[in-house]
């Protein structure tokens, strides 16, 4: 292989959602992997793979023996499919992989301990925590790694979700702080649109304006941090004249405690990031117990 090694990778795609299609339309459209050398897969729904195949030019495995096929003859497995599907599917890969596969999880809340456990080796694995961003090639994914992922296998990592955006390489403990960051973040910046559009119609604006100046300037800030690498403090600073309307707005946000209630809503994120990853743990560890093969059947 050369380079990444992603143009002559078989990847497979367990799992056909608008994660699985916004990794596979950056692969393509960022010619970082070859579409004949993708193929999709579910469990049940034939109409999406079909669309998939015909948008991407991708194979499609649509019944239980093509799965089996691609899911054995791929270099990479992206587990894309929704966290209480993970258990049953990770134990019916058992007998289908080969140590050197790499498994690249998208599953939120699972961990790479729990997957190895479900899988009954220590399968080559990264773990990854993307954000909806991703969709339109913004993301910003966090990623880890269990310690059988050769140097090739994080190169490869990286290439795919590179395609979509930014990524950072954290210890997995850390994977909960960036779905507090990137995660859930896309979502506090929806919010304080909401209220800036609403704040500029009570002021008057018609709505559709309001809109259009609340999106262009979260639009703009965020393009003047990446573009200038200044510090957002630096940037607010250079807007803010003394006894100015920047400043008599900002001392309103500080009187209401802006700053400590972002940080106290990250933090419950966090926090909650956690319990939920150890509920699905469980849960799958439960699952995992049950099942007696079947993940890829009908």
């Amino acid at each position: 292989m050369h380079a990444t090694g992603l143009n002559r990778a078989r990847i497979a795609f367990y799992g056909a959602g608008a994660m699985a299609e916004a990794i596979v339309r950056g692969l393509i459209e960022g010619g970082v992997a070859s579409p004949g050398r993708i193929t999709v897969m579910n469990r049940h729904n034939a109409d999406r793979l079909e669309e998939l195949r015909s948008r991407y030019g991708v194979a499609a495995a649509f019944d239980p023996a093509a799965r089996e096929s691609a899911l054995s003859q791929a270099d990479i497995i992206v587990l894309a499919m929704k966290p209480k599907d993970a258990a049953a599917a990770l134990k019916a890969l058992r007998p289908l992989l080969k140590d050197d596969q790499l498994i690249v999880s998208v599953i939120a809340g699972l961990s790479i301990a729990t997957m190895q456990r479900l899988l009954g080796r220590p399968q080559p694995i990264a773990r990854t925590m993307p954000n909806t961003s991703s969709t339109i090639g913004l993301g910003a994914a966090g990623i880890s790694f269990s310690a059988s992922v050769p140097p090739a296998g994080r190169e490869q990592t990286l290439a795919i979700f590179g395609a979509i955006g930014l990524t950072a390489v954290v210890d997995e403990s850390q994977l909960d702080a960036v779905t507090a960051v990137s995660g859930s973040g896309p979502a506090y910046l929806y919010y304080m649109m909401e209220a800036m559009i609403e704040a500029g119609v009570s002021l008057g604006l018609p709505p559709d304006i309001a809109r259009e100046l609340t999106v262009q300037t979260v639009r703009g800030a965020a393009e003047m941090v990446r573009r200038t690498g200044e510090d957002p403090a630096g940037l607010r600073r250079k807007v803010t004249s003394p006894n100015g309307t920047t400043q008599a707005a900002l001392e309103v946000l500080e009187r209401l405690r802006f700053r400590e209630a972002v940080g106290s809503a990250m933090s419950r994120c966090a926090e909650r990031s956690g319990e939920l990853g150890r509920a699905i743990a469980e849960e799958a560890e439960r699952q995992g117990g049950e099942e007696r093969g079947g993940g890829l059947s009908e």
